[in-house]
């Protein structure tokens, strides 16, 4: 593995509670990763098919490196690091599979100080969209929405996030309101961190196998479940490209 202090495993709880009708909610056990994009993990060869970072999962060309994508976005943004420390929280790719929706980047200036965070909210029909945050001193963070992730939410709205920085443990919230403040959707993840040792990995991917794989297909078995009771979906417009060059 890595010798970067920062690589980490997170074992969490992930919940989800609908605020509108039919109201409802679920909360499910599965595990995350926390690496620092200047030094991945380097896996023992067995475990590899397990736990890989690929450019092709996040935003930018597939021909870069996740970091000289995300550098690339941030310029364009306003935004240089100058080669500051940039740390994602994300699912790897397991099986040659991965499905992350929403991937956290905490960039970090020369010095250590945040300067931002990047919230890449992924969506079931391969699209991404990328949100630029400033959180305040408490990690809170608003932005209005503009990317079309379920077909039973109104297209537009505002997030409110709450962006514990990882550390111990891993806090993070996000809440979709419409726009009369009306909360629509939470969206929760809490855990505890716990050495990225191969046998720490060994122990989640037994008790918690195939995790991208089953996140997918319970947000679609929970759309399913909406529309089976009614809920009439909201029809889709294609995203707009934001990236420059996928």
């Amino acid at each position: 593995m890595s010798d970067s202090t920062t690589t980490a495993l997170y074992d969490v709880t992930v919940g989800h509670t609908r605020h509108t009708e039919p109201g409802d909610g679920f909360r499910h056990r599965l595990y995350t990763w926390l690496v620092d994009l200047d030094d991945l993990p380097r896996l023992p060869l067995p475990l590899r098919p397990f736990a890989r970072f690929e450019a092709r999962d996040h935003l930018g060309s597939p021909h870069r490196s996740i970091r000289a994508n995300l550098d690339n976005w941030l310029s364009r943004n306003g935004v240089d690091l100058e080669g500051g420390r940039v740390l994602m929280l994300a699912h790897a790719r397991v099986l040659g599979y991965v499905f992350n929706p929403v991937t956290f980047y905490w960039c970090h200036r020369p010095d250590g100080e945040l300067a931002c965070v990047v919230a890449e909210v992924h969506n079931t029909y391969g699209e991404r969209h990328c949100y630029l945050l400033r959180p305040d001193p408490h990690g809170h963070a608003t932005v209005t929405k503009r990317f079309y992730v379920s077909p039973f939410l109104p297209q537009r709205g505002n997030y409110e996030m709450r962006l514990g920085y990882p550390g111990e443990r891993v806090d993070v919230s996000v809440r979709l309101r419409d726009e009369a403040g009306k909360p629509l959707l939470t969206a929760e993840m809490h855990g505890r961190r716990v050495p990225a040792e191969p046998r720490r990995l060994t122990r989640l991917l037994l008790g918690n196998p195939l995790v991208p794989q089953r996140v997918a297909a319970m947000i679609r078995a929970h759309g399913i479940s909406l529309w089976l009771r009614g809920r009439s979906p909201n029809p889709r417009t294609p995203h707009v490209h934001q990236e420059g060059v996928r």
